[in-house]
């Protein structure tokens, strides 16, 4: 029997969800998405669970990003329908809507949508040797608008655009420095600080901080754009997927070596 890519541990009201393919470096398929998304509305139905903390196996990475083999380069695919089946998203929005919080434990590197998933949790803690990233200019893909959106909202108009426009991987201290870590400590003092912070959150008023994540959540989302920005985002996604630039950029990942963009 394979062990399972999702393990659950809790401790009195404090759940741990740990994503468990160290060997693909925590790597997001869309079955482990699809796993985190049915535990998270359960949790949610149940309503036990005061303090959610979400981690990687191992001590190499959080998670290395949505798993490209998952995504087509068959240019007869229906590239909208992949995009609306692409799970993230639905992931995402479950951490969101959880009616409690969600703490990101980074005990390793945690780039393109695992960066994505940490950044929508709502503290990241980090352990001070890993790196974080956002890649997809380097893989030639356009990111969607929810994705960038939420970085502009956690970390700014600026640093989003540094951090997508170079696709740089940056170390703690600067991920701190950029808002996307807030506490960054030695390996050694990880654990028991976040789960120190879990605790002492969980011991507080369930109804309270049900209400106070609930408005925050409505605050964060209050900047949006029309529905023709997302048509246009609709089609520009479209383009990437099915260029030979998009190619490229996996192959060239896959085989460990700098890509060569023709911008077709």
């Amino acid at each position: 029997m394979s062990e399972d890519i999702l393990l659950i541990e809790q401790k009195g009201p404090v759940a741990t969800m740990i994503l468990n393919r160290p060997v693909k470096r925590n790597s997001l398929s869309p079955e482990l998405l699809i796993r985190l998304h049915q535990t998270l509305e359960a949790m949610k139905a149940e309503d036990r669970v005061r303090v959610v903390v979400l981690r990687g196996a191992g001590d190499k990475a959080f998670s290395s990003g949505y798993d490209l083999t998952a995504i087509s380069t068959d240019r007869n695919v229906n590239v909208q329908e992949e995009l609306t089946q692409n799970p993230l998203e639905r992931v995402i929005q479950s951490v969101l809507d959880f009616p409690y919080p969600i703490l990101a434990l980074l005990n390793g590197d945690a780039f393109g949508g695992g960066c994505d998933l940490a950044v929508c949790c709502d503290i990241r803690i980090g352990a001070d040797d890993i790196r974080m990233g956002m890649p997809p200019a380097k893989l030639g893909l356009v990111y969607p608008i929810p994705g960038l959106l939420r970085f502009v909202r956690t970390i700014g108009l600026d640093s989003t655009r540094e951090l997508f426009f170079t696709g740089r991987y940056y170390g703690a201290q600067r991920a701190r420095e950029m808002g996307l870590i807030h506490h960054v400590l030695a390996r050694s003092e990880l654990e028991p600080f976040t789960y120190a912070m879990a605790e002492e959150i969980a011991a507080n008023a369930p109804l309270s901080l049900k209400g106070i994540k609930h408005i925050l959540r409505d605050i964060s989302q209050a900047i949006t754009l029309p529905d023709q920005a997302f048509k246009e985002v609709d089609r520009l996604l479209a383009q990437a997927l099915n260029s030979e630039d998009f190619k490229e950029g996996r192959e060239a990942f896959w085989q460990k070596r700098k890509p060569v963009f023709k911008g077709r």
